[in-house]
């Protein structure tokens, strides 16, 4: 117990040295005489502690520098000279919470639905200890919305209050072409609500009080469900288009016939222009039928031989066997003109649809599907910026695959944080994206930066609590007046501090963690925000 003491304070003395060098306006910098004592101080405590790590860390760096040395260092390369010390101490201060590293690719996505800010946090923490991703929300409009930001793999709604057991019926008009599993949790000893909740829908009802240990052996069982549905499912339940994990199957089947004829295919991808504009004018289930009007266009007007894929949202895959380059484009153009002339009709009103494409020849066996998609990508973003309504053919080489621009902002008071949250984004791999990361220590700073103006998905890692700007001040003025700009915000927070949370949630945070956190599944829950579809 009493080394614990000593662990403690020498992560506190670690810390407190930091920050006064990296979170102090105009801090005075180390020379490498200071620097050398401040390492030579934590070798000699570290290794009286047992914390062995940071003696080999300290020891290693004191190689670097001289002990006697009068060089004054800069704050960015003090920064990049102890961001392993950085990282080691946050590590070790967090030990506890640490998970596995090897967090799979696709983590489940929970969405709970409750007004009891108090449950939300208790269920949400007991369901992530067992590496799931929990979407908490509160509110009725932006849980209906959300279905169009992500599709959750488990619902679960708590019909004690307003929201009530007709809320499931609001569900199913929105999942009306999805399998997802709905949980419901309601008061104790009313069977007549029971009916009602599987009538209109639900799963699985669980009675008020519970168990955390049943409420979680429940939600696994309906993710397995979940699991094997989507294992065996080949076709989009929207537009009845083949999805984009059938497409793995196709690709490498063309792969093959081009390996044995000779004969190079096309790929393409095809993107609904201005779809966001009909979803807020219309409402989104008009926008679904538009999409199953086009996906059914599609079909009927390719050749028997193409297969076409819905790769997600308004986005369209089309695989065309056999076939050149200017005979494909000719076959798209085709479509397009054929798609322009559609009328749709709403409220008494009509409009039509354009898409944008890109097309990509594949004549060589070595080409990855990820490349494939990524080259045609390219081509599509082409053919928006001249315009959109439009194909354009690539370049009969894959190249570096076309990768979103999306711009991460961490805005937080703690400079170790900062540190090491822009230290995980730099090295995060996300499919399909291009990430570059800013760090702001207070709103203002996020704001007079103008950061949000920069053209592009955007990404807020958001502290709740910070001088100068409230973090929740800083999200508010976020949804207020950025509109029109893809912002997807992740809001730190203390620990069951449920005013924060319920504040956040309606003022429409995507989500919440409470410090201290696992680095290893921070990284995953970002990946996982960040390709869920805006």
């Amino acid at each position: 117990m009493e080394l614990k003491k000593f662990e403690k304070m020498l992560l506190d003395k670690i810390k407190n040295q930091l920050s006064d060098w990296f979170d102090v306006q105009g801090a005075s910098m180390p020379n490498d005489a200071d620097l050398f004592r401040f390492l030579h101080s934590i070798k000699g405590t570290a290794g009286t502690v047992g914390l062995l790590a940071f003696t080999d860390l300290a020891e290693n760096l004191m190689a670097q520098i001289n002990e006697d040395g009068a060089r004054q260092w800069k704050q960015e390369n003090l920064k990049i000279f102890l961001n392993g010390l950085i990282s080691l101490t946050y590590e070790f201060e967090n030990d506890s919470r640490q998970k596995n590293d090897d967090i799979a690719a696709h983590l489940p996505v929970i969405q709970i639905i409750s007004e009891d800010i108090s449950g939300i946090v208790l269920v949400k923490e007991a369901l992530e200890e067992n590496g799931w991703i929990v979407m908490p929300y509160t509110a009725p409009e932006k849980t209906l919305r959300s279905k169009y930001d992500f599709k959750p793999d488990l619902i679960i709604l708590d019909t004690r209050e307003r929201l009530g057991v007709s809320m499931l019926d609001d569900l199913e008009k929105h999942h009306a072409n999805s399998f997802i599993p709905k949980l419901v949790i309601g008061s104790a000893g009313g069977w007549k609500e029971r009916v009602e909740a599987y009538n209109q829908g639900a799963d699985d009802f669980i009675e008020i009080p519970f168990e955390i240990e049943e409420l979680i052996a429940r939600a696994g069982r309906l993710l397995k469900r979940k699991e094997l549905f989507d294992q065996t499912a080949l076709l989009d339940e929207l537009t009845g288009l083949y999805n984009r994990r059938f497409l793995h199957d196709i690709f490498k089947r063309n792969i093959a016939a081009l390996s044995r004829t000779k004969k190079e295919f096309c790929f393409a991808v095809l993107d609904i222009d201005h779809f966001k504009e009909i979803n807020d004018e219309f409402g989104h289930l008009t926008g679904d039928r538009v999409l199953a009007s086009i996906a059914s266009h599609i079909k009927e007007r390719t050749r028997g031989t193409d297969s076409s894929f819905r790769l997600g949202g308004e986005e369209f895959a089309i695989i065309l066997p056999g076939t050149g380059i200017k005979e494909a484009e000719a076959i798209l153009n085709r479509l397009l003109d054929e798609i322009r002339n559609l009328v749709f009709m709403e409220n008494g009103k009509s409009f039509s649809v354009s898409f944008s494409a890109g097309v990509f020849p594949i004549s060589n066996e070595s080409t990855t599907l990820e490349e494939a998609i990524g080259s045609a990508d390219r081509s599509l973003y082409i053919a928006k910026g001249n315009g959109r309504s439009q194909v354009v053919a690539a370049e009969g080489s894959s190249g570096e695959p076309y990768k979103k621009p999306l711009h991460i902002s961490v805005i937080d008071d703690d400079a170790i944080i900062r540190t090491m949250l822009s230290k995980i984004i730099k090295r995060m791999e996300v499919p399909g994206f291009q990430t570059d990361i800013e760090a702001f220590g207070n709103g203002k700073a996020f704001f007079d930066s103008n950061r949000l103006q920069v053209d592009g998905d955007h990404f807020l890692i958001l502290d709740g609590v910070m001088p100068v700007m409230d973090g929740l001040e800083v999200l508010q003025k976020v949804r207020k007046e950025v509109l029109g700009t893809p912002v997807k915000v992740l809001m730190l927070t203390g620990r069951k501090n449920e005013y924060d949370i319920a504040r956040a949630l309606k003022l429409g945070a995507d989500d919440y963690v409470t410090k201290p956190f696992s680095l290893t599944e921070l990284e995953a829950r970002i990946k996982v925000l960040i390709q869920r579809p805006n």
